[in-house]
């Protein structure tokens, strides 16, 4: 394999003519230069340069490698450029892994930022519903996943969670409800309500049915919908009550009241989770920052 460094030593003396010239310019001595073009023909097998008078001029060979150095030269450089752009966040691409009701509350507005902050860098946002995103991150094909995990999860090697929100379930009561009138329901208030499913089986429905646990029942689902605004529909109905967490009460049904619940009030915590590794990353950086931000408001 012909080495490339030695190519632009190479390219150098012909360049300049001479081997004492390109030492010179190179920072090397004359013998360390010949003696670099010198393991370049015994790698090429075939005379790389001949001597006119004082100086040096290439064979064919010699003319046919420096053009390639030349290339090579122009491709490093372009390289470089394209690596410096990506250090400094001026270029990428983000893969981003989200759940629905995160969409428009949480990641519209961070990306807004981000697209006012970065506008050369490329952003691949995919909805993951029902599946569990961090797996997609943990292999290499997200560089950011919204999860909802617990306290109690275990953490993941080389994956970081950053925390981003702690969404309330709030009651959701068709109108005309006798609990409709409560400014707060105690959670136990619903244990012998029919109740309608607003979230699959997993970190999202964990809340619900501990804090049940904890007020001292297990709730009667009678339907299920893992779509907050079908299961909206489901209550308006008659059909019964659910829990629907803040975030997915964007857009609320016209038959149904929403109350907050306490004792106890069940919580889904929200991080960003991303590897250890990308967080060097100025436009990752930006992200998460965008994303806080947009919890915050």
């Amino acid at each position: 394999m012909i080495d490339v460094r030695r190519m632009q030593v190479l390219r150098a003396v012909v360049t300049s003519g001479s081997v004492t010239a390109a030492a010179a310019h190179l920072g090397y001595t004359p013998s360390a230069v010949s003696q670099q073009v010198a393991a370049l023909e015994k790698e090429t097998g075939i005379a790389l340069l001949e001597r006119v008078g004082r100086g040096v001029r290439p064979t064919a060979a010699g003319r046919l490698l420096t053009e390639h150095a030349a290339v090579i030269s122009q491709h490093v450089a372009a390289a470089e450029t394209a690596l410096a752009d990506l250090r400094a966040g001026r270029t990428g691409r983000l893969g981003i892994r989200y759940f629905a009701s995160v969409g428009p509350t949480l990641l519209a507005p961070a990306l807004a930022r981000l697209r006012r902050e970065h506008p050369d860098v490329t952003i691949d946002p995919k909805l993951t519903d029902p599946n569990d995103p961090l797996p997609d991150v943990e292999q290499g094909h997200a560089d950011l996943a919204i999860v909802v995990r617990r306290t109690s999860d275990e953490s993941r090697p080389g994956i970081r969670l950053m925390h981003l929100l702690d969404d309330a379930y709030q009651a959701v009561l068709p109108t005309g409800h006798p609990l409709a009138g409560r400014r707060m329901i105690d959670l136990a208030a619903l244990a012998g309500e029919p109740w309608v499913g607003s979230e699959p089986p997993g970190p999202c429905l964990e809340p619900i049915t501990d804090a049940c646990a904890a007020a001292g029942f297990s709730p009667d689902f009678v339907a299920k919908s893992e779509d907050y605004a079908t299961a909206q529909g489901f209550v308006a109905a008659g059909l019964g009550v659910s829990l629907i967490p803040r975030l997915g009460l964007g857009t609320r049904h016209p038959g149904v009241t929403i109350r907050p619940v306490r004792r106890p009030e069940p919580v889904r915590t929200i991080y960003a989770a991303v590897r250890e590794i990308s967080l060097d990353q100025p436009a990752l950086r930006a992200l998460i920052d965008a994303l806080v931000g947009a919890a915050k408001a």
